[in-house]
Parts: structure tokens; sequence; C-alpha cells
């Protein structure tokens, strides 16, 4: 059988979605199984067990008819896809790929996830509601042991605690201030090591001011190489932001803030038995305190 996996990015979305991805491996270990991703994250997840082929979605406006005829060619002789995306775009790819056998949410499919509480449950336990609907009973940890890379050339100290102090740039409300960071950096009682995309080299810098001997990871690691740096830490600390997820799903000891952007309740990191990371929320992440934080980790 010919099986499609549809799942975008962002960064945490994937994360979150690799015990879905497992799951679905492990009942289709047979089959000849298709991810459907965005380029960010083909490369990343081509070295995964999980999958047997690897295409990009350009998600193409619905008025570009040569990219849309593309898109079709791409969806179509599949005998099984699973929409773990479940927007209104991949929704709309379910008659281009001529409404297979699909689970998913859009109306008349084969296997639909008709929870109605779907909306306001956490992704981990509405991914597995869906493919519980679709006879895939159980999702494993997430398994990342396929995507070490070496880090040997960043000589990293043997025990040292993450920071992560970026998130979307089109997203500052998410951010706590790097100068809070700053100032935690230099009352942990490990070396730091700042992670993060080359957008965030600023913040590392400004940590850097206060714990000179950070070591400023930010825009020089690939996803696979980031989540090998993580897999080492002792604890993180960040924002709710895609590195925020690595951490939690490797098992790493995690505290991540939320301001009122988003909800934990539906999009917090997990552990990889599911359980929950410290999560310190506030309206405005510049109410959190220096000392809040301190308090808070273990």
């Amino acid at each position: 059988m010919k099986i499609l996996i549809i799942k975008h990015g962002a960064l945490g979305d994937i994360i979150l979605a690799a015990a879905a991805f497992g799951a679905i491996k492990a009942a289709h270990a047979l089959d000849d199984i298709t991810l459907m991703t965005t380029l960010p994250f083909a490369g990343f997840l081509s070295a995964s067990p999980w999958f047997d082929h690897i295409i990009t979605d350009t998600r193409p406006d619905f008025w570009n008819i040569p990219g849309i005829m593309k898109l079709r060619q791409q969806l179509r002789g599949f005998d099984m896809v699973y929409d773990l995306q479940t927007s209104s775009r991949s929704s709309r790819y379910f008659e281009l790929a001529g409404k297979p056998r699909w689970s998913g949410v859009v109306a008349g499919c084969a296997l639909p996830h008709a929870d109605p509480q779907r909306d306001f449950i956490h992704t981990r336990e509405r991914l597995a509601g869906q493919l519980a609907a679709a006879g895939i009973d159980q999702l494993p940890p997430p398994d990342f042991s396929w995507a070490k890379a070496d880090i040997s050339r960043f000589m990293l100290p043997a025990r040292f605690a993450l920071l992560v102090p970026g998130a979307a740039p089109h997203r500052p409300e998410k951010r706590w201030p790097e100068a809070k960071f700053a100032a935690l950096a230099a009352q942990l009682p490990m070396p730091v090591v700042v992670v993060g995309s080359k957008f965030e080299t600023p913040l590392a810098a400004t940590i850097r001011s206060f714990a000179p001997l950070a070591i400023d990871l930010t825009g020089q690691t690939n996803l696979s190489e980031l989540l090998s740096v993580i897999s080492r830490a002792s604890l993180a600390v960040g924002n709710d932001t895609g590195p925020m997820h690595m951490a939690a799903a490797l098992g790493v000891t995690s505290l991540v803030m939320f301001s009122a952007a988003s909800d934990p309740k539906l999009t917090a990191p997990r552990y990889p038995d599911g359980g929950w990371p410290i999560i310190l929320q506030a309206p405005h992440l510049a109410g959190l305190s220096v000392a809040q934080i301190v308090a808070a980790l273990p």
C-alpha cells in the first residue's frame, strides 16, 4: 500500500508529531510511506526511519493553476492519507488527491476525527485521538536517536544549561527579555550554551555581556546538530519555540515561558512519556522575574 502523511511546520509542530509518525510507521511497517512537508524540514526528516520518501509542498495559491496542477500530481496515487495538518488548506487536498481513504477532518472522508473537543485539547492528545479513529491505538515515545550529528567542533562542557532566548521573528510577544536571560545566565550554577537561529545572535551577545563564558551557537547548527547539542544539556530554559520542544521531547529537564500569545494547554512541549515540563506563564513575559525562574528550577 502507498501511504501519504501530510505535516507542515513550524519546528515545534514537527516535534510534537514525531510520536504520530512513529505510530503510523509501526502500523504500516510493510507499506511505502511518503511524507509531504515544507522545505525547511525535508532534509532533517529524510534521515528518519519513518518515511520512504519526502516530498515538499510549496503551498501554491489556489489561483496558481500550474502550481495546483503540480500539487494535484503529487497527491495522486496514494491508497491512504493521514492528514496530520488538518488545516483548511490541507483539507482541500482531499479532492485534489482524488478522495482516497483519508484520516482527517474534511467532510466525507473515510476516517474522520469527529471529536468535538479536538480544538480544545493539546496537539499530542489530538493526534492520538485522530489516529485512534483510524485504528492506530497507541503512540510510542518519540525516538530521535537517528538524528545524531557530529558536534565535537563546539567543544561543549560536560554539563551545561541550554538557553533559548528567541522565538519566531514575527512573534516578539513570545520572548522573555534578553537582559533577563543574561541575568539568569549569571546566576546558573553551570556553564551556559545559547542556541537559536542567526536572528538570535544579538540576543546571545547580550547574554554573553553578563556571562562572558557562555557559548554562543546561534546560527551555527542545522536541525540535526541542534538536536544533538540539546540532547547533551542538563537543563533547558526558554521561550515557547521549537528548540524547547526538542529539549522536552529528548527528556531534558525543561522550563518553558508562555505569554498570553499562546496557550500551553494546547501547544506546550511534552516529555517523551507525555509528561509536562515546568511552565511559567504571564500575560506579558516581561512580567516574569529572574527570581521566579530561579525559584521554579529543580
